[in-house]
């Protein structure tokens, strides 16, 4: 059992990240000693959670071969929704929530609609929506923040649970659901069979519309939850919220050996893409490094993992 794993492809690419990870840790605790302080563990965890949830969601699309450039819209319409519905309408917290998970639920439908029946190009159908929910993000706010949002609401942002931040909590739910979907349930293999070829998949007799759609359904709901936890975390509603957060989630989930060519991904190599960028961009922050460099060097890497995947593809 144990040689099986060592002969496992994904094994060693997650192993082969691990260690890139120990390494980065491991130079930025002696160059910053207080990188390992639990004060910056705390709020390292916290801020990889928002766009962890994204990484999760792209995850599931870019294996059936697609790609959704919508959700940094859908984190800053889900912030801008919990606003509206809690502060100037006067709703409570649990009704707010819930309307604000099935609005965006039915944006990630409307990208699946589009895309599979409407036979548009993914990277165009999800850029139209994105530009869509960013303008009626800033109509309905006129640009402006909502503060003043219920306590109730913001403080669950800043509760530790087991030592651990609740943001941070609630990721961990969702990647344990996303790794037992993909690794268990009929839908996680018909996700990857899609990836791998759409007209075999649909031969074999899997409705192509329904899984489709269901997956930006699933990747629009995990960007819903990270824009309301984002909300939360901030104490405001924020129209430009979420704003780049599609390419940290596409390079996340890249780094992690999710292939732009569809079929081949996985929520723990994701995982590790994420704490990856997180830990390169907080450690920056440490060594006062201009977040542009950092941008270029985790640019880098996305080029660098697909060039790599690129050639696995050609031997």
């Amino acid at each position: 059992m144990a040689l099986d794993k060592f002969k496992d492809k994904k094994f060693f690419s997650h192993l082969s990240l691990l260690l890139i990870l120990v390494v980065i840790c491991v130079v930025l605790t002696i160059v910053r000693p207080t990188f390992l302080s639990y004060k910056n563990i705390f709020n390292l965890l916290r801020s990889m959670s928002i766009t962890g949830f994204i990484a999760i969601g792209m995850t599931f699309v870019i294996i059936t071969g697609g790609i959704d450039l919508s959700v940094g819209s859908v984190v800053g319409f889900s912030s801008v929704m919990c606003g509206i519905l809690m502060k100037e309408m006067g709703w409570a917290v649990l009704p707010a929530l819930l309307a604000n998970l099935f609005l965006c639920l039915l944006v990630g439908l409307l990208n699946g609609v589009l895309i599979h029946f409407g036979k548009l190009p993914e990277f165009i159908a999800t850029l139209g929506t994105m530009q869509m929910l960013r303008g009626l993000a800033m109509l309905v706010t006129n640009g402006r923040l909502i503060s003043g949002l219920p306590a109730s609401f913001t403080d669950f942002a800043q509760m530790k649970i087991l030592g651990l931040p609740s943001l941070c909590v609630v990721w961990l739910l969702v990647i344990l659901l996303a790794a037992y979907l993909l690794k268990y349930s009929t839908y996680g293999r018909n996700i990857y069979a899609i990836g791998s070829n759409k007209e075999a998949s649909r031969l074999s007799g899997i409705k192509l519309g329904t899984t489709i759609c269901t997956t930006y359904m699933f990747n629009a709901l995990c960007a819903c939850i990270a824009g309301i936890l984002l909300t939360a975390r901030v104490t405001s509603a924020q129209p430009s919220a979420g704003e780049g957060y599609e390419m940290q989630a596409i390079a996340a989930a890249v780094i992690g050996g999710a292939s732009l060519s569809g079929a081949e991904g996985s929520v723990v190599g994701t995982v590790i893409g994420a704490v990856i960028m997180a830990v390169l961009t907080n450690g920056g922050n440490l060594l006062g490094i201009n977040s542009f460099i950092i941008d270029i060097v985790i640019g880098g890497l996305i080029v660098i993992a697909v060039l790599i995947e690129k050639n696995k593809v050609k031997r």
